[in-house]
């Protein structure tokens, strides 16, 4: 049995590593180049969305998903989440260019720290590392650390910046894994993956300038479908 912590600790370390190799990759690859790649990789997170809200299986389940989504959405644009991600994302701009060289950072860094942390790996994985079992964050490290390689090349050092809200939501989850034992039923990881999939479809347009839409105004959903799927059982009610 692995410290409490291990797996948090790793994915962090991962995602730096990552960014460090992307931006040295990145800093010699020519501008066409980069722009492919991050066309590239939102097709693959557009697919990745799409994937994961498949496991909606039933009218009942979407409406639940769509109820959280339109919550989620009165909630988050009411407190501006994605204006104060952003905020951030100029702020650490400001104080670290001067080291690392002049990048836009505020996609990189909302992007990738959405892509992140949205998904059932991160609360399965974390509430297992909390209770000693770090294997799934480790594997989730792996795939962190590739992505960012990726998506550091293509977006500029911001997404180093990511390994911070994975550090503190994998390890607060870590540090509460008893009390959040009861989220690891199959129906509320479900409901998580499905709207979790909605958000990462969203980064995916965004990534391919389709459109601009503001993904982190959408996190309150997360929350919000799992008390609904916590406290109404009609999740797996076949209509």
């Amino acid at each position: 049995m692995a410290p409490p912590g291990t797996g948090t600790l790793v994915n962090t370390l991962a995602i730096g590593m990552g960014s460090v190799i992307g931006w040295r990759v990145g800093c010699h690859l020519p501008r066409g180049t980069t722009e492919t790649l991050l066309q590239t990789l939102g097709s693959l997170v557009v697919v990745l969305g799409i994937q994961m809200a498949l496991t909606l299986s039933s009218a009942a389940q979407s409406v639940i998903v769509l109820v959280a989504l339109v919550l989620g959405a009165v909630l988050g644009e009411w407190i501006n989440l994605e204006a104060a991600c952003e905020r951030l994302g100029q702020a650490l701009e400001k104080q670290v260019s001067r080291w690392l060289g002049p990048s836009p950072i505020t996609q990189a860094f909302v992007s990738t720290s959405i892509l992140f942390v949205v998904g059932p790996m991160t609360l399965l994985g974390s509430i297992q590392d909390g209770l000693g079992d770090p294997s799934l964050l480790l594997v989730k490290a792996a795939l962190d650390g590739i992505a960012t390689v990726a998506f550091t090349a293509s977006l500029g050092w911001g997404t180093l910046f990511s390994a911070v809200p994975v550090f503190l939501v994998q390890g607060g989850v870590a540090l509460l894994a008893r009390q959040l034992q009861p989220l690891l039923r199959p129906e509320m990881l479900a409901a998580l993956e499905a709207t979790g999939g909605i958000l990462v479809l969203g980064i995916g347009i965004n990534l391919l300038g389709l459109a601009r839409l503001r993904v982190g105004n959408l996190l309150p959903a997360l929350l919000i479908v799992e008390l609904l799927v916590g406290w109404f059982p009609i999740w797996e009610l076949n209509f």
